[in-house]
């Protein structure tokens, strides 16, 4: 079964490990010599003193459910992130 990318736009991204709400899908990364999606890229909260909103990056191997409103996804540790305060802690999963 297959989904269009449009469909993934502006669902809400949650870590079933903890509960935790990562944000909503913003982007993707396709691999373009095979085809395959590789990551979501969510626009997670608002971390940073001037009020730039970081983006988690999380691949597609830890997506567990599509659902209508929701992405569950299963990230034991904190995921990738870009920009903000979060920079520091990147822990990749492939």
């Amino acid at each position: 079964m297959g989904c269009c990318i449009s469909d993934l736009r502006d669902k809400e991204i949650i870590n079933v490990c903890d509960g935790t709400r990562l944000g909503f899908v913003e982007d993707i990364e396709v691999d373009v010599v095979c085809g395959k999606v590789i990551t979501i890229i969510a626009s997670g909260e608002c971390r940073s003193l001037f009020g730039k909103n970081t983006e988690v990056v999380i691949p597609w191997e830890c997506i567990e459910c599509i659902g209508e409103e929701t992405i569950l996804v299963r990230v034991p540790e904190p995921p990738i992130s870009r920009g903000g305060k979060l920079e520091k802690k990147k822990i990749r999963f492939f």
